[in-house]
């Protein structure tokens, strides 16, 4: 029995693809599972289309990201903190912060979108990561200076 494999199926195949299986397995294992659909024309012609629809969905979203990151990166925004004479903060700044001015700066991102590493301890200059969406992400710099 023919089927296309609607997710990657070890020992199978990959998704997407049409393969020959013993009908048993097909009709007790794949198709209760909704691992794959009978390869018929009008089944094969509906995920080949909906196929293509996801994909340009996709190609849509990485171009308006792509776009997004192109605007946002080097944008430059400052962080008033209170530090001691050894520019040691006396608390951190933390992605929610960044969030926040970048926020004020025009740019809406949720804290969980910022790259930062570890919270920031000290005056001076930041380059951080913004992930926008996938592998699309954009550097800010932020200044993290006395009020």
């Amino acid at each position: 029995m023919e089927i296309i494999l609607v997710e990657d199926v070890e020992g199978i195949g990959h998704k997407g693809a049409v393969v020959t299986v013993k009908p048993g397995f097909a009709r007790n294992f794949l198709l209760p599972r909704r691992l794959a659909i009978a390869a018929t024309s009008n089944a094969a012609n509906l995920y080949k289309e909906l196929q293509r629809q996801r994909t340009m969905q996709e190609d849509k979203r990485l171009a308006i990201a792509r776009e997004a990151a192109a605007k946002l990166n080097g944008t430059e925004v400052n962080i008033s903190a209170a530090a001691n004479e050894e520019d040691t903060l006396f608390g951190s700044v933390t992605e929610k912060e960044i969030a926040d001015a970048l926020a004020h700066a025009g740019f809406k991102y949720e804290p969980r979108q910022i790259g930062l590493m570890e919270h920031i301890k000290q005056l001076g200059l930041y380059e951080i990561p913004v992930r926008i969406y996938g592998d699309v992400s954009a550097n800010v710099k932020v200044w993290v200076v006395r009020p």
